[in-house]
């Protein structure tokens, strides 16, 4: 498809937006893969939302094409979180996903708290997260309406984990799939549709209650896969090894029916 390389005026969005292309893609690529950034505005809380668009570089449509959106692990509110999956997000584009990783920190938030009940206390930072995700995909709709939304996944590292569980359990009708990696405080909804998986890490459990028993697999049809990988090595800081490992797996979880 075509990517237009213009400013939208939205009534509630200002898009300010560079482009990059990614020209060396190793040969088992389907497509190249460009990257563009844009910055999206909240006027309803005030808020920016950067977001990167990993696209297939191609000037055929591609039919049905379906999107991704991808959800970062928490960066201490440093920015750029949005970027360091990137052995992930570009291999979604090569296969010909529309892929759009969302930078949901801010240098002025507050911080992540660490004590306490953190399912209590982290739940309006994961609550901001679900309405960036809402927010970017009514954008979305708005600007690409072709694209398959009937289809929509939504993937996340951790803490963007959490928010992709609490959005699939408050709009359980706009997702298809969930591919949690290593979520960890908030529970993945008990239901058969959105289809939910999740690669769990071998260095840190999950809380109490956020993982479906062996019972509720089965019943709900959902899939945990443990995997050797430590948590910290689900970014590009991870092996060679072990990105191949959940990029097999992500592909894997995309093409099932």
């Amino acid at each position: 498809m075509t990517f237009k390389k213009t400013i939208h005026f939205l009534p509630a969005s200002l898009l300010l937006l560079n482009c990059s292309v990614k020209n060396n893609v190793s040969s088992d690529h389907d497509y190249e893969v460009k990257r563009d950034t844009l910055t999206l505005f909240d006027q309803s809380r005030n808020r920016k939302i950067p977001v990167a668009y990993y696209l297939p570089k191609t000037h055929k449509k591609i039919p049905n094409q379906q999107v991704i959106i991808f959800n970062h692990g928490y960066g201490f509110n440093k920015g750029g979180d949005y970027f360091v999956y990137s052995y992930l997000t570009e291999k979604l584009a090569s296969k010909g996903y529309f892929t759009v990783s969302i930078q949901h920190e801010q240098t002025t938030d507050a911080p992540l708290p660490v004590e306490g009940n953190l399912q209590m206390v982290r739940r309006p930072f994961w609550q901001s997260g679900s309405d960036n995700i809402l927010y970017v995909l009514n954008e979305l709709k708005k600007t690409n309406p072709d694209l398959d939304y009937k289809h929509l996944t939504l993937i996340g590292h951790s803490n963007g984990g959490d928010m992709v569980a609490l959005f699939g359990n408050q709009h359980p009708n706009l997702v298809y799939k969930m591919i949690t990696m290593d979520n960890r405080r908030m529970f993945l909804p008990r239901t058969s549709i959105p289809k939910i998986y999740s690669l769990r890490s071998n260095d840190y459990p999950a809380d109490e209650g956020v993982l479906p028993t062996e019972e509720e697999q089965k019943k709900y049809h959902m899939t945990i896969q443990p995997t050797s990988i430590n948590h910290s090595h689900m970014d590009n800081k991870g092996s060679d090894d072990e990105k191949k490992i959940l990029n097999d797996f992500v592909l894997k979880y995309l093409e099932e029916g």
